[in-house]
């Protein structure tokens, strides 16, 4: 029987590294899922209709590492508002979440809409301004400080208020702040939590 992780947060909060060192801890396969909004959102910067974008999308279309850029995370979060774009990638998601013996998926829905029944589910998050300061040291483009917080708190608003699937804990879902955390003990309470529910599976 496949063992779902969900791991929700919003941007730069840490989840893609805790998720990544989950997935590597406990041999489960990963998958980022804001790189298939990135992908649509990329592809809706070269022209083509969002909703196409996302029901066309194959896998190697979310591995280009052109897809960090503040430009496309910008698009990235105005696709994932469209109904049509989040319906045509929620398949894409539950079939990669039961294939196998486990699987971490990491978003901003998966506790919640993506895979409501996974058997464990975290929500990371930590300070708008440590997330900016984060996003900021990865940024290559000059892109200022405050800029990259002002983006960061514009995508937590649109995330947390969009009608469809909006940003939000699960009900039953363990927080993991790390804004004073490093990488290594936000990591470590992530696998303390999974593994005991893993080990009684």
């Amino acid at each position: 029987m496949a063992f779902t992780v969900a791991i929700d947060g919003p941007a730069a909060a840490g989840k893609g590294t805790i998720s990544a060192a989950v997935a590597r801890h406990f041999g489960f396969r990963h998958l980022d899922t804001g790189l298939l909004y990135r992908a649509t959102g990329a592809r809706v910067l070269n022209g083509q209709d969002a909703a196409e974008a996302a029901r066309t999308l194959e896998p190697e279309d979310i591995q280009p590492t052109d897809l960090r850029t503040a430009e496309v995370s910008e698009a990235a979060s105005r696709v994932a508002a469209i109904p049509e774009v989040r319906a045509a990638l929620v398949a894409f998601q539950r079939r990669f979440a039961r294939l196998g013996d486990g699987a971490v998926l990491d978003g901003r829905d998966i506790g919640t809409v993506i895979c409501p029944e996974a058997e464990v589910k975290l929500f990371v998050t930590a300070s708008a301004r440590t997330r900016a300061a984060r996003r900021h040291a990865e940024l290559a483009d000059g892109t200022s400080l405050e800029e990259v917080l002002a983006d960061v708190e514009r995508r937590d608003a649109r995330d947390r208020g969009r009608v469809d699937s909006p940003l939000r804990p699960a009900s039953d879902a363990v927080t993991i702040d790390t804004s004073t955390l490093s990488a290594e003990e936000a990591i470590a309470r992530a696998i303390a939590t999974i593994a005991p529910i893993w080990a009684n599976r």
